[in-house]
């Protein structure tokens, strides 16, 4: 068995000590147990687990099948200040006894609880190679110091966001010793929403009790301000008692103030409450199927700002505890809960809506990741820390080699002919590229995007790309931020008040965004083209319609019922030809595929559109690529046509230009460079002589619309504060 050196089992020691830190260190405790031809498992197990009042945890290790090596009863009671100073002395006095006999190569620690630090801080002094979880993140409180103090002490360091990962990199430690992997938990997280869960919320919440209409409530005490904490508990429990909504409230953690909020839980009556049920324990598995369907989650914990974005679940994230981690769009935060009025207006704005789900803390695939990672640890190595000055690397990827991941985008693009999903990096690569025939009804086409997307996401992982997100570039009028199709074009049927957030987020876990082809387009040459840098530009697609985006100061107009842009539709002429919007004399008419289409088949008809050198068979159909063929070949008729479409196109330009005055103007898609020099050519002729010299340009994008279509995913920020 070669392992980097290592001609033996690697012995691993995992130290647990809460029903939360267990809920992270599960799947990989599950893991090294399915390779027993490379890991000896050893499990020690501590703290508030061994305590009845906090449910006596350590049972569902034991339910878990894990042989339990060790018991360590480490907990000085008082919940207080000193307490916890004394608990973490008496667990330095018991632990050198348990490492000396379990002679473990490697300990995984997670987090930032006190008991964990004195977990590294025996480990370390005992020369015993330390693997932290989840280090590099910023919450508050004192957590913040014990997780930076483990990070110090600790040798390798495995982190579930790209944020922690620079954090990391900032604090000194060595590059090849950081793995970004993920949450161990979301890899249940992700699968977990699909099982049978009414019988767990009758079980916990009583028989009468329906999905998103119940609070899971989970509050824990600020050690840094105490009193400050216990007050907002008391206004958090006032405003529960006010919004009257069925509430499953847990017991708080051990940390100092935990018994005074105890006491504010009695003397409220929680415990005895008709529409309360205070429990000191749940499940894991059982737990995030009761948030996964609640209403709203509300408290400090950072369940709610972490793994409950993986459901899209409504979160009021209470006070400071929480105040520095990166959240999805589902987390509200109440800074300073003053009274109770703030939390309850909070209650109202947040319960029962749906959010996109999150992948900011994982993708359901860290513990295959951490497995290799703990195989590629060479025990031979000097065991010596050594950090690096300074950290002034700037790219941002710094994953080890074997497990380098492309941080990319799901694209669809839906158009008139083609669904088209494509694998879009951070660079704007297509990686892979995958194209149907898109269906003529709704179901079938919600279908077989689902099955592409489905079909991509997986592809992606045997590419070593990361998925952040979907974006979709559709033809009609979208509103981006409910991600639903209003109006489609008449070229795609039964499209229309069309959802598609919801299906791909529930199938997918992760965010979508939705937004027309025009916009996208601009998108695309915001990020990755023509535009990029500029303030203040333009994008017309003249393609089988005619349509376009603005980028004013840098983002994307979308205008008050979201049809600014809507290029296609300016008239440039009173009695011209009918339009598919139901008026006359649009650019559209003149200058669209579909336009000169139609010119092509009245030339067609009359005999006059073929001269020396083409032909079109009897079962093809004649099309606007037939006409510009005529026109090269010298048919001045059709040469006539091209001319009018670009003398249409060129006077819409100039309104453009005088309504909007961007520094550049894009001309993208496949005409695009057929009327490139008659539009300049209006220019000259029409437009004031203060924008005549704003150039215009044929874009140099292939995929403008998967293009933009990622870019909406890759440009996303998620944090949210109101």
């Amino acid at each position: 068995m070669e392992k980097n050196g290592n001609n033996r089992k690697l012995r691993v020691c995992v130290a647990t000590c809460n029903r939360a830190d267990y809920s992270k260190l599960a799947p990989i405790m599950f893991g090294i147990k399915m390779e027993p031809e490379f890991f000896e498992l050893d499990v020690v197990v501590l703290g508030s687990h061994l305590i009845d009042d906090y449910g006596n945890t350590y049972r569902m290790i034991e339910q878990d099948d894990f042989d339990i090596n060790t018991r360590l009863h480490t907990i000085v009671r008082g919940e207080d200040e000193a307490a916890m100073v004394e608990s973490v002395g008496l667990a330095l006095v018991k632990l050198p006894d348990v490492l000396n006999r379990l002679k473990p190569d490697i300990m995984i620690v997670h987090g930032d609880r006190f008991d964990a630090l004195a977990l590294a801080t025996s480990a370390a002094l005992m020369n015993i190679r330390i693997l932290h979880i989840e280090g590099g993140e910023v919450s508050g409180t004192i957590d913040d110091s014990i997780r930076h103090a483990i990070t110090k002490l600790a040798h390798y360091h495995v982190c579930c966001t790209r944020s922690a990962e620079q954090h990391l990199i900032s604090m000194c430690e060595d590059h090849d010793r950081i793995l970004l992997a993920g949450c161990p938990s979301y890899d249940k997280l992700l699968s977990a929403k699909n099982k049978d869960y009414m019988s767990i919320i009758r079980m916990w919440l009583g028989d009468d009790v329906k999905s998103k209409d119940y609070i899971v409530a989970l509050q824990h005490p600020v050690t840094t301000d105490i009193k400050h904490s216990i007050k907002m508990f008391e206004l958090t429990l006032d405003a529960l008692i006010s919004f009257n909504k069925r509430t499953l409230v847990l017991f708080p953690n051990i940390d100092a103030g935990s018994k005074e909020m105890v006491r504010v839980m009695r003397k409220k009556g929680v415990e005895h409450h008709p529409n309360f049920r205070a429990v000191k324990h749940v499940p894991f598995d059982q737990f995030i199927q009761l948030v996964a369907h609640a209403g709203c989650m509300i408290g400090n914990s950072s369940c709610g700002v972490r793994e409950v974005g993986a459901f899209g679940t409504p979160v009021i994230n209470l006070g400071t505890r929480q105040i520095g981690r990166e959240t999805g769009e589902n987390v509200l935060h109440v800074r300073d809960a003053d009274t109770q009025d703030k939390i309850l207006q909070a209650l109202h704005l947040q319960f029962g809506k749906q959010y996109p789900c999150s992948k900011i803390y994982g993708d359901g695939n860290a513990v295959p990741r951490i497995l290799k990672f703990l195989k590629s640890i060479d025990l031979q190595e000097p065991l010596q820390k050594k950090f690096c000055f300074p950290p002034v690397k700037e790219n941002i990827s710094q994953d080890i080699d074997h497990i380098l991941e492309t941080l990319s985008a799901l694209a669809v693009d839906l158009g008139g002919t083609n669904l088209r999903v494509a694998i879009v990096s951070m660079k704007g690569e297509i990686v892979k590229k995958y194209t149907q025939f898109n269906p003529e009804t709704y179901e079938e086409r919600i279908n077989l995007i689902l099955q592409m997307c489905v079909e991509a996401a997986a592809e992606a992982v045997k590419l070593n790309c990361r998925i952040l997100g979907v974006g979709i570039s559709t033809g009609g009028r979208v509103n981006p931020r409910e991600g639903i199709v209003l109006h489609s074009t008449k070229l795609i049927q039964e499209w229309n008040s069309v959802d598609l957030r919801t299906p791909l987020s529930d199938t997918l876990h992760l965010p979508v965004w939705v937004d027309n082809d025009g916009n996208c387009a601009a998108l695309a040459e915001r990020k990755f083209g023509q535009g990029k840098g500029l303030e203040n530009f333009v994008t017309l697609i003249t393609g089988t319609g005619i349509g376009g985006g603005i980028i004013h100061h840098h983002e994307l107009i979308h205008g008050s019922s979201f049809c600014a842009a809507e290029f296609g539709h300016l008239v440039v002429s009173l009695d011209g030809p009918d339009c598919s919007c139901g008026s006359h004399g649009c650019i559209e008419a003149y200058a669209s595929g579909m336009a000169l289409q139609r010119e092509a088949k009245k030339l067609h008809d009359e005999d006059l559109l073929l001269v020396e050198g083409m032909s079109v068979p009897k079962d093809e159909a004649v099309s606007a690529a037939h006409l510009i063929q005529a026109a090269k070949l010298g048919n001045v008729k059709a040469q006539n046509i091209l001319r009018t479409a670009g003398t249409a196109l060129g006077l819409g330009v100039v309104n453009i230009l005088h309504t909007i005055n961007p520094s550049l103007v894009i001309l993208s898609g496949v005409l695009a460079s057929h009327y490139i020099h008659i539009v300049k050519d209006v220019i000259r002729q029409q437009a004031l002589s203060s924008v005549q010299d704003v150039d215009v340009v044929v874009s140099d994008l292939v995929d403008p619309a998967l293009l933009g279509a990622a870019s909406m995913v890759l440009d996303y920020t998620t944090r949210r504060i109101c």
